[in-house]
């Protein structure tokens, strides 16, 4: 064993007087040595995102079922469309980040919530489960790290996961949805990474011709929700009351089927909508919520809404 005057001999970059410990864990590194990032809720207020425009993807779709879209939009509209969601941000003070892919990208990229899962060190990137969007995530991934927020976890093997399965109820508490995108191995996968963080983990499972739980349940605030009934499911619910949640239903199934449901949460009972869901919009309004819309009927026809549009990349935090 050396004594101390062989250490003091020791150069810096073998431990010697002048080696410089790293003390502060990852966590406290997110802000200074990583990118601003991060989340641990649904509702508190939004600081970035991450879009992707529509682009030459768009321009020539033969056949909008074989792209997972439910009809031909208008690329023209869904730009300008884009453009209000984007200005709508930055209006309430939110700093906007596009994925800028250098080759044309697959058509549904434009859909940045599905892709990745933000926690409170850092993105879990997802796995899309299906054959039009895979390979989507080396975009993600390389627009994040440009960004400088760590990249936690890539799912291995057979695991599918995206991101809008993912849903914060609490800092320390987080369901996930089991269906057609998120597959048994990709809640395992996630799971873990969570766990280690000391988050717990809820599976929820969807039902047949459901696409996220995104779709089905949102946050108003820290003690209100708003679901989908007949479609989220009874452990889901019963989770969000045992958490101190009110639940309420949305009310009219032909605007909840047009996305209705899907806003993102500016802040606590503060949200970016569609437009033209006047029924549903009254009720949120009913409960204390200001409704900020914007038009998204050619964006809609991809089969998404504002929710799915948006990857988040920073909120403020709940837990410090």
């Amino acid at each position: 064993m050396p004594n101390q005057e062989g250490l003091n001999q020791l150069s810096t970059a073998y431990g010697g007087e002048n080696w410089s410990p790293r003390t502060k864990t990852h966590q406290q590194e997110i802000g200074t040595l990583w990118g601003k990032c991060g989340m641990d809720t649904e509702y508190a207020p939004l600081k970035a995102v991450l879009l992707h425009n529509p682009g030459p993807e768009w321009e020539d779709i033969p056949d909008p079922d074989l792209l997972q879209m439910v009809d031909r939009p208008d690329l023209t509209l869904a730009r300008e469309q884009h453009a209000a969601i984007a200005q709508a941000y930055r209006a309430a003070g939110v700093t906007v980040h596009y994925v800028e892919p250098d080759p044309v990208p697959p058509p549904n990229l434009i859909f940045c919530a599905d892709l990745f899962f933000m926690t409170p060190e850092g993105a879990v990137l997802a796995r899309p489960a299906s054959t039009v969007r895979a390979g989507e995530e080396r975009w993600i991934a390389r627009r994040l790290a440009a960004l400088g927020v760590p990249i936690l976890r890539t799912l291995r093997g057979g695991a599918t996961f995206e991101g809008a399965d993912g849903q914060w109820l609490n800092p320390q508490t987080v369901l996930l949805g089991r269906g057609l995108r998120t597959n048994e191995e990709g809640i395992a996968q996630v799971s873990e990474t969570l766990q280690a963080m000391g988050v717990h983990v809820i599976p929820v499972d969807l039902p047949i011709g459901s696409m996220h739980l995104m779709g089905m349940l949102r946050f108003l605030d820290r003690d209100l929700a708003v679901a989908w009934p007949g479609r989220l499911s009874f452990v889901a619910v019963e989770a969000l009351r045992d958490h101190g949640y009110r639940v309420i239903f949305i009310p009219a199934e032909s605007e909840a089927k047009d996305h209705a449901l899907n806003f993102v949460t500016l802040g606590p009972k503060e949200i970016l909508m569609s437009a033209g869901r006047p029924v549903t919009q009254k009720f949120y309004e009913a409960y204390g919520v200001t409704c900020h819309t914007v038009e998204t009927d050619q964006l809609n026809k991809a089969a998404g809404g504002i929710g799915c549009l948006t990857g988040v990349i920073r909120r403020e935090s709940c837990s410090g």
